[in-house]
């Protein structure tokens, strides 16, 4: 497995894969000492063949060039949470659905908790949109990131980006 590094708006992402695809990529706050640390590693290193494209679209995705991954995905989990992450790549750019919503979409509305747990699993950020999925009544609920960096994902994946009516004071 080959690791590399790469700074977004949301802190230092780590990407974990090789020659079989992707199977990690996470993020950490540029302020944790451990994060700094990898920055300055990445920003020595050169980032391995095998994750240069994994790479290359998360920052296109940054830079509002992207809103789709192509790169090749090696993804470890339970058979049901397999099920729910390839139901969270169904969920197209700039929509979100509710948990309740996915879970009916997976055949079984009673699975709602095991459907948020497998959510909360998810390896792949960003990549598996799992910062899609929101309470049924609109709420921001739950995200191993921070509330905040899924407030900001789905801000940025907004198809309309409304400026503040005040915008000009």
């Amino acid at each position: 497995m080959e690791t590399t590094y790469i700074k977004t708006p949301l802190g230092i992402a780590k990407i974990i894969g090789d020659e079989n695809g992707v199977s990690v990529i996470s993020v950490s706050d540029e302020g944790d000492s451990t994060a700094k640390l990898e920055q300055a590693k990445q920003m020595s290193d050169s980032i391995p063949k095998v994750l240069q494209e994994a790479a290359s679209q998360l920052n296109d995705y940054f830079e509002g060039k992207r809103n789709d991954f192509t790169f090749k995905l090696n993804t470890s989990g339970t058979e049901f949470q397999q099920k729910v992450w390839k139901g969270l790549l169904e969920i197209p750019f700039g929509k979100t659905m509710s948990y309740l919503e996915l879970s009916k979409k997976l055949g079984d509305v009673k699975a709602i908790r095991a459907v948020a747990s497998a959510n909360g699993k998810n390896p792949l950020w960003i990549v598996v949109p799992c910062h899609r999925v929101i309470g049924s009544d609109g709420s921001l609920t739950g995200y191993a990131g921070g509330l905040w960096r899924k407030k900001w994902l789905l801000e940025h994946e907004n198809p309309s980006k409304q400026q503040g009516l005040f915008s000009d004071l």
